[in-house]
This record gives C-alpha cells, structure tokens and sequence, in this order.
C-alpha cells in the first residue's frame, strides 16, 4: 500500500516536500500530479526505480521515457540545446510542453531513445512539481499513469490518456504498484502536453496538446 502524502497545490509543504524527495532518493516510485496529466515517477538517477517505472507501465527499454526538470538551465544539462531550440524554449516554459532533444551522457540509457539518442523533458508549470524537483535536485520520470491495455505504441512518448477516470479510481489502481501517491486535491487532467522536436534546424510538432504554439 502506497504512502499518501496530501500537498498543498499552490503552497506546497517544505516538510512534506522534504519527505517525499528523501523516500525518491532510497529508490521510491511516485503517482503525482503535473500541470498536464498524472504521471508515474522517480528520481532520474534511481536505475532501480526506472525499470519498476518501466514495469509498471509494460514498456520496453527501447521506449524511451519523458522527464521533469525545474528550468531551462537545468535542460541543458541533460540536453544539447542548439540557439533555435534556446530561443523557442525560452518563449515557451514553464509549460505543458515536452521537447525532444539530443541527450546528454547524463541521461541515463534506460530513459532515452536507443536509436535517435535523444530525450524528453518537460518544465512544468505546476507548483508541487517544481518544489519537489528543487528540493530532490535531480530531474523527475513523468510517464503518464493509464495502464495497458491503453498504452500508446507510437516509439517516442505517451500520445493518449485515459479519459474519464476519477482521481479515487486513479489512487486505487496504483495503490499496491507504487510506493508513493502525492496528493493535491486534483483530479485527472486528460489533456496531454505539446510534443516538440527540437533535434533539428527547425522546431516540429510531434502532438499538438494543450499548449498553444505562436512561432
């Protein structure tokens, strides 16, 4: 049974936070809300906890898996950020956006793409996200938490989320799979974030989401 921690959505608790990014670093695997959907997570730098990730979505390594950083510093880190993709990030997050870049050799091979060498990251904007990040100071897994049969097969990130599902239906899916359940009052959202692919000269999207894209 997963450990319930109740968050505050705009103010979110330093002692909560504190706690939930302690059990993240031993290895847990988190159900949290973003400003998109809820997704399933873990600390990026937890191998043990990605591949339960991987296992409780059913994924394959060579699915590659979309992660949370707190800002566009913190992007280039794990990216390789070209000036054009800069200037269209810059404009865009925080946001319900995912942009899909070439990895840096921080990302570990279990999260990005095997063929393209490339990864997604997202800059939430979404309070309790942002806080945990900061206080875990490692980026966050974010898969989107619909289980198969559901699972969209498309090779690069999650494209569909399951409609009508209620946040108590949620929490009592993934009670016994994960080891955390971060809890703000939120029900799931099913509006998915805007895919951009930014590995090239110009920015392409791959989904349109959410996120309102003026170039």
């Amino acid at each position: 049974m997963a450990k319930i921690f109740s968050i505050h959505p705009e103010n979110p608790q330093t002692r909560r936070i504190e706690e939930i990014q302690t059990e993240l670093r031993r290895g847990a695997v988190m159900l949290y809300p973003t400003d998109t959907v809820y997704a399933i997570g873990c600390d990026l730098n937890a191998k043990s906890a990605i591949e339960r990730v991987r296992k409780i979505k059913q994924l394959a390594n060579d699915k590659p898996l979309t992660f949370l950083c707190s800002s566009l510093s913190d992007i280039a880190t794990y990216a390789y950020v070209s000036d054009n993709a800069y200037r269209t990030m810059k404009r865009l997050i925080p946001g319900p956006y995912t942009f899909l870049l070439p990895a840096t050799k921080l990302v570990p091979k279990l999260v990005q793409s095997p063929k393209r060498k490339t990864t997604g990251i997202r800059v939430p904007n979404h309070k309790p996200c942002l806080a945990l990040l900061e206080a875990l100071g490692n980026p966050i897994i974010s898969t989107s938490a619909h289980l198969p049969p559901d699972e969209d097969d498309d090779g690069e990130v999650d494209t569909e989320y399951e409609t009508g599902i209620t946040q108590a239906e949620l929490f009592d899916r993934l009670d016994d799979l994960v080891d955390i359940i971060v809890d703000t009052g939120e029900e799931p959202n099913n509006e998915v974030s805007t895919i951009l692919d930014l590995t090239g000269d110009e920015a392409v999207v791959v989904r349109q989401g959410i996120g309102d894209l003026k170039f």
